[in-house]
């Protein structure tokens, strides 16, 4: 590209893993989150109350970790290697954002199982932007972005064929 400005880049990945209750099932999540990425989780609260599932409103039901930089492309591609670089059209929204899902934590290199531990599952977040956002997001002089300053989806899809070699 010519325009350094429409060059695309990650901004962040967002790992989460919804647990669905309190307690020590969240505990050995966020352990296992923290080997895998290197960083320290953060608790994610309930929205609202579910009593089918027996969630109350408030209550801590997951952990997430936001990974930037250097430590987001090394997690991204040992994420992509995992899933066999391949996603399908659906995963990716019309804001540039790319979602899939890793079934079990056993795949991540270094990882092993455990009986006492169990299985779990997450989510990954990719967010895709352009340079020059910051201009939406400052506190004075605020403006609104230009269509032009926005990833779209098939810009997405080829930034993630490019760069990562994934099959769509």
């Amino acid at each position: 590209m010519s325009n350094p400005m429409q060059e695309i880049y990650i901004d962040k990945v967002v790992v989460h893993m919804g647990v669905g209750e309190s307690g020590e099932r969240l505990v050995k999540a966020e352990k296992i989150l923290q080997q895998i990425t290197g960083q320290k989780p953060v608790r994610t609260i309930a929205k609202r109350t579910q009593p089918a599932f027996g969630i109350r409103k408030g209550a801590p039901i997951g952990c997430k970790v936001t990974l930037r930089r250097e430590n987001a492309e090394k997690f991204i591609t040992t994420a992509l290697d995992i899933i066999d670089r391949r996603l399908a059209p659906s995963q990716f929204d019309l804001t540039g954002n790319v979602s899939f899902g890793i079934e079990e934590h056993t795949d991540f290199p270094g990882m092993s199982y455990d009986p006492m531990v169990g299985i779990y599952g997450m989510d990954i977040n990719v967010v895709l932007e352009h340079k020059g956002v910051r201009v939406a997001r400052r506190r004075i002089e605020r403006r609104k972005l230009p269509e032009t300053q926005k990833v779209s989806r098939d810009d997405a899809l080829a930034f993630m064929r490019e760069r990562y070699l994934v099959e769509v």
